[in-house]
């Protein structure tokens, strides 16, 4: 099994918002995503793992965007016209989503991993 701390990105800055990634749902070979591991059930886990750590982050970073519209209070006229926040929530919302960000970076070969079972010393890197 996988661990979730050994599947780092190659680059440590967030650059989605630079891939070249589908926003629909894309039907794919699947067994063109096993080459890399020679197992497809690997090859999903890392795709999973890695599309975890890219909500994740989109997530902590929308939130900080969106905490600088944060009030004490909120009136009702004050959420209706606040339309900074909800042009920033649409952009987030037309971005890839994360699943397909992370198979991209697999399929581009752009995502380090590391499987323990082959010890400490061997590693892969795609």
């Amino acid at each position: 099994m996988l661990n979730k701390n050994r599947i780092n990105r190659k680059y440590t800055d967030m650059d989605y918002k630079k891939i070249n990634a589908p926003t629909n749902t894309v039907t794919r070979d699947v067994m063109t995503l096993a080459d890399e591991t020679g197992n497809i059930y690997e090859s999903v886990a890392i795709i999973a793992k890695r599309a975890n750590q890219i909500s994740s982050e989109m997530k902590r970073e929308l939130n900080q965007k969106l905490q600088e519209f944060a009030t004490a209070s909120d009136s009702l006229e004050e959420v209706f016209e606040n339309s900074e926040q909800i042009e920033i929530s649409r952009y987030y919302e037309k971005l890839p989503k994360p699943t397909l960000l992370a198979t991209e970076e697999f399929l581009e070969n752009r995502i380090y991993y590391r499987i323990p079972q082959q010890g400490a010393d061997t590693q892969e890197e795609i």
